[in-house]
């Protein structure tokens, strides 16, 4: 039976990408599993969780804009919190991903990372993980 693996993620601006990767291949190692699979969740309807370049930040503050300007924050949207923009983003970016685990590390490709995408921030959130040995 594995276990369920959380951490924290504190960001400090309305949009925000935030490298994960490191925090994940942790628990990845301190799980002691060899070979299987990793799911990556955001347990949260304003967040999500996506691979994208990890070497220019250019790429980052790219994203948050370009997806600013697709969802703007304020668009005369009807949700009484004001944070309809956010649950948008969610939903088209998605709050999981699944990868693959080899030899104890992840398998990502030459440029990839993994990002928790905070679209209504600045917040404190969560993580969640599960790797299956297989």
């Amino acid at each position: 039976m594995s276990e369920v693996y959380t951490f924290g993620i504190k960001s400090g601006q309305p949009t925000a990408l935030i490298n994960i990767t490191n925090e994940v291949q942790n628990v990845i190692k301190d799980s002691g599993i060899k070979a299987g699979i990793c799911v990556i969740f955001a347990p949260h309807t304003s967040a999500g969780i996506t691979l994208n370049e990890n070497t220019d930040q250019d790429v980052i503050r790219d994203f948050v804009m370009e997806t600013n300007k697709i969802v703007p924050i304020s668009d005369g949207y009807h949700h009484i919190e004001g944070n309809s923009a956010a649950h948008i983003k969610s939903s088209i970016v998605g709050v999981s991903q699944t990868l693959i685990i080899d030899d104890g590390r992840l398998l990502l490709g030459t440029w990839q990372g993994i990002y928790f995408a905070d679209f209504d921030g600045p917040r404190i959130r969560k993580v969640y993980v599960k790797i299956i040995e297989g």
